[in-house]
C-alpha cells in the first residue's frame, strides 16, 4: 500500500477549508499566516509558493515577505520582532535554510512561542518532550496522522528511525514514544545498521542520501516512512532515502517521494497556524 500524502492531505484541508469558513461570524476574520523568505534558492522558492498555494485552499490569509539574500540578521530578527507584536498576524514562519551569516538558532529563539507554527521553539521542544500542550513539529505530526491513517498499529511496535535532527528524526521519535512503540534512534553510520533496520515494524528515514535503505535493510511487512529529498545522482529527479522500486513489494505501507510526507508537512503547517489563531482566539480559563 502507498500511502499518497497528495491524497490525505487534499481531504484534511477540506475539512480545514470548511472550519475555516465559518471563523469570519465568529472571530471577525481568518488565521493569517506570513512567511518569510529570505534570497531566492529554487528549492525555497518552491516550498514558500507550495504553502502560500495551501492557504489559499484551506482559506486562511497568507503574506509572504521576501529579503535579499545579503539581509542582516539585526535587520531580519527586527522584522520578526515586529511580527510577533503584530496582533493580526497568528503564524511566522522563517523558510530553512538560511544564509551563513544569520544563525538559523537565534531566529528561531526570536519568533513567539506562541505564533511558531514550526514547532521549533525551544519552549515548543521542550514542551513536546514534557507531555505539555505545544505546537508540534509539522513533519513528525503529518508521519503520525499518516501511519494512522494506513491503519498502522503502532502501540506495542517496534519502531526505528534513521536521523538525530531536531526537525524530523528526534521528534518524531517522541511522538512515536508517546503512541506507546518501542523506537530505536539511529543514524547513517551505526554500527551493523542493516541488522538494526531489519528489527523495525515502523522505519522512519530522514538523513538526506539518495536510497540509502535497500531492500535487505527492511523487514518484510514493515511501514516504512520516506521523509528524505535528493536527487538522483543517475537520472537528477528526485527521489528519497529508500531504494522504493525495491523495498516496496515488502513493505505493507510505504511513502513515495515525491508526493508523500511533503504534502503532509504543509498540510499540518496549516493545521498548527488554525491553532495558534484558536488559541490567540479562544484563550484557555486559568
Amino acid at each position: 500500500m502507498i500511502i499518497s500524502g497528495k491524497e490525505l492531505s487534499a481531504r484534511l484541508k477540506a475539512e480545514m477549508a470548511g472550519q475555516v469558513s465559518s471563523f469570519p461570524e465568529k472571530y471577525g476574520r481568518v488565521p493569517h499566516l506570513v512567511v518569510i523568505l529570505v534570497g531566492d534558492d529554487p528549492a525555497s522558492v518552491s516550498y514558500v509558493t507550495g504553502k502560500a498555494k495551501a492557504s489559499q485552499v484551506v482559506g486562511i490569509k497568507n503574506t509572504t515577505i521576501r529579503k535579499p539574500v545579503d539581509i542582516s540578521e539585526d535587520e531580519l530578527l527586527g522584522l520578526i520582532r515586529e511580527l510577533n507584536a503584530d496582533d493580526t498576524v497568528d503564524g511566522i514562519l522563517v523558510q530553512l535554510p538560511l544564509p551563513e551569516h544569520i544563525s538559523e538558532a537565534k531566529v528561531i529563539e526570536t519568533i513567539s512561542k506562541d505564533k511558531d507554527v514550526d514547532g521549533f521553539h525551544p519552549l515548543n521542544v521542550a514542551a513536546l518532550w514534557q507531555k505539555q500542550p505545544c505546537t508540534l513539529p509539522c513533519t513528525p505530526k503529518g508521519i503520525i496522522k499518516m501511519l494512522k491513517t494506513a491503519g498502522v498499529e503502532i502501540k506495542g511496535k517496534r519502531a526505528v528511525v534513521i536521523g538525530r535532527s531536531n526537525i524530523v528524526g528526534l521528534p518524531v521519535a517522541k511522538l512515536l514514544l508517546d503512541e506507546n512503540a518501542t523506537v530505536t534512534i539511529a543514524h547513517s553510520r551505526t554500527a551493523d545498521l542493516p541488522s538494526v533496520t531489519r528489527e523495525a515494524d515502523i522505519l522512519v528515514v530522514a538523513i538526506g542520501r539518495p536510497r540509502f535503505v535497500t531492500a535487505d535493510m527492511v523487514k518484510d511487512g514493515a511501514a516504512v516512512i520516506d521523509v528524505g529529498v535528493n536527487r538522483d545522482p543517475e537520472t537528477g529527479k528526485l527521489c528519497g532515502d529508500v531504494d522504493f522500486a525495491a523495498i516496496e513489494p515488502k513493505a505493507s505501507v510505504i511513502t513515495p517521494v515525491p508526493g508523500g510526507v511533503g504534502p503532509m508537512t504543509i498540510c499540518c503547517l496549516m493545521e498548527n497556524t488554525i491553532e495558534c489563531f484558536l488559541n490567540k482566539m479562544t484563550p484557555k480559563k486559568v
